[in-house]
């Protein structure tokens, strides 16, 4: 006797496109990393200089790759209008030439609050946990079909608000970093609600079942979990690491 098991039947029927909307947006709506205590401490002044360089060293990390999983995101799909479409995105934080885009534009960020941008781009600092956090969500996109690589990109759809949030708290809070380096914050702002209406767009077109949809769901809370789980290794990164015994081996 066969001990397969048989895949779940679809049977249950997909929600209306008004109500799958709905449900993506309520995810960042209830568990985006601006809820994080670190963040909060952020918005409100209340992080040191060292906190706050902590932050924009290791968030660089994160930074930095996105235009890598957006590479393996475009490498996924078959139409060359779409791949067109989504090349956008890699160059807004590549630049289509040296000294510009996203990248860069932290790069400055870090060097206006005193960090210099050669110990940014090497990467020695960056917390275990912010590296594991980055290398999952890179791998989801590497392994993920279309639909789900495409809707954890969904938290963008709260970018938008945090990056106004962001600058206000810089520019009340934090007049000793230099107005220069807020560009990166100032640029997110028109490209995340961009990137977010047309991703949303492919999601809720993709998804045609209810799994898929349930699919595209998960995606997006497994990616904030991803921002939190970054945050929750930097909010904690100031305690001492062991160093090596002291004595032989026991």
């Amino acid at each position: 006797m066969s001990t397969a098991v048989a895949p779940r039947p679809d049977t249950d029927e997909p929600w209306s496109a008004v109500e799958f909307t709905a449900r993506l947006r309520a995810v960042p709506a209830a568990r985006y990393h601006d809820r994080h205590p670190f963040n909060v401490r952020m918005h409100e002044g209340s992080l040191t200089p060292d906190e706050l360089r902590r932050w924009i060293l290791n968030r660089f990390h994160y930074q930095r790759h996105i235009p890598v999983k957006d590479a393996l995101i475009l490498a996924k799909f078959d139409d060359s209008a779409l791949r067109r479409s989504w090349l956008r995105r890699i160059q807004d934080h590549d630049g289509t030439k040296a000294g510009e885009g996203g990248i860069e534009r932290w790069l400055r960020l870090g060097e206006a609050a005193g960090i210099d941008r050669g110990r940014l781009l090497a990467g020695a600092d960056v917390l275990p946990g912010v590296r594991l956090a980055v290398e999952g969500y890179v791998n989801f996109c590497r392994l993920r079909p279309p639909l789900e690589a495409v809707a954890a990109s969904l938290t963008e759809l709260a970018a938008p608000s945090i990056m106004q949030t962001r600058i206000d708290a810089f520019e009340t809070h934090y007049p000793w970093i230099e107005a220069d380096g807020l560009t990166y914050f100032r640029t997110r702002i028109d490209q995340g609600g961009r990137d977010s209406r047309e991703a949303l767009a492919l999601v809720v077109a993709w998804a045609g079942t209810r799994r898929e949809q349930e699919a595209a769901v998960a995606a997006l809370r497994f990616k904030c979990d991803v921002l939190w789980a970054l945050l929750d290794a930097v909010d904690g990164g100031g305690a001492a690491r062991p160093g090596p015994p002291s004595g032989g081996a026991e």
